[in-house]
């Protein structure tokens, strides 16, 4: 319990629900920077911060995320800052003599025609789905990076593929933010306003698979603690082992927040891959499964955007 644990990105999605973990669990040297005293885009300041700390666990959370319009408006963006942090943090945990890493990647990275649930070796085998192309590139390159200094330095460095995640902390921005977040915010406006209906974009029959926070976190830290690179792989999938589709996503979400309204899908926005599924088998036979309902999670979630005013702006 007090070995020096790094989580970069702790004030983000999966990173808030990380440290929250191992908080529980009884760490008790856990070490972060906010985005103001550490850029981790800055080669020359990621070194000297693992040069002075030397954590003995590094959680690479911290990325530049959204949803598929911010995907598509900010190619640039998605590429170069998730490759920067990605190569720095990832090249200065192995410089600094960093036991284990784990690098959060996503869903996204396999092709859109892959056979469904995805599997860990589908990787690279087809076309990506365009609509999330430049994170997912940038994700692959993390994973290939990782993959590299194993074989070159004989690092421990695991990478996993979560399915699309939801929780605390999320970005409720009502274009850039994922697609959870973003029906919430819209369905609650909607009932506040007693607007007759709100939309889901494209058709809403696409399916996804979603996955709470802090399962992802217990998840981690769970390969962490029990489990290695060497042993199992250098990639791993987590999720739940059951998707939906967004119409009915939209559905759950409206019961939830009491909206009397209709969903309309708005068909001039696109609609992504048709479905995205995770095979799970093998995180399942190491011996952790996800334990949280979508329908619990929501109404965790939508008690803590009514709670929480500042996520609401």
């Amino acid at each position: 319990m007090n070995i020096k644990v790094f989580v970069a990105g702790h004030k983000g999605l999966a990173g808030s629900a990380v440290k929250r973990q191992l908080e529980k669990k009884g760490y008790q040297n856990i070490i972060f920077r906010t985005r103001q005293e550490l850029d981790l885009r800055n080669r020359e300041k990621v070194m000297n911060f693992f040069k002075a700390e030397k954590p003995d666990w590094v959680f690479l959370a911290a990325a530049k995320v959204g949803g598929i319009y911010a995907n598509q408006n900010y190619p640039v963006d998605f590429l170069l800052s998730n490759l920067r942090i990605q190569n720095n943090v990832i090249e200065a945990a192995q410089i600094s003599g960093t036991e284990k890493l784990l690098f959060l990647g996503s869903a996204c990275i396999y092709p859109e025609k892959a056979a469904q649930p995805l599997k860990e070796d589908c990787l690279l085998n087809s076309k990506l789905a365009p609509a999330n192309e430049p994170y997912a590139i940038a994700k692959i390159a993390g994973i290939k990076l990782c993959g590299a200094f194993n074989r070159q330095y004989g690092t421990d460095f695991l990478c996993v593929m979560p399915s699309n995640i939801y929780g605390l902390n999320d970005n409720y921005h009502m274009e850039n933010a994922h697609v959870i977040p973003v029906l919430i915010r819209r369905c609650h406006a909607a009932k506040i306003n007693n607007r007759p209906e709100f939309t889901v974009w494209g058709t809403g029959s696409q399916r996804r698979e979603f996955l709470y926070s802090d399962d992802l976190a217990e998840a981690c830290v769970f390969l962490m603690e029990r489990h290695s690179a060497k042993n199992i792989g250098e990639i791993i999938n987590i999720g739940t082992g059951s998707d939906c589709s967004i119409m009915e996503l939209a559905e759950q979400i409206k019961d939830i927040t009491g909206y009397k309204g209709n969903i309309v899908p708005d068909r001039s926005r696109p609609d992504g891959s048709n479905k995205r599924l995770l095979d799970i088998s093998r995180i399942n036979q190491l011996g952790w499964k996800s334990t949280m309902p979508l329908s619990k999670g929501l109404s965790i979630v939508y008690k803590d955007f009514i709670d929480n005013e500042n996520i609401r702006k």
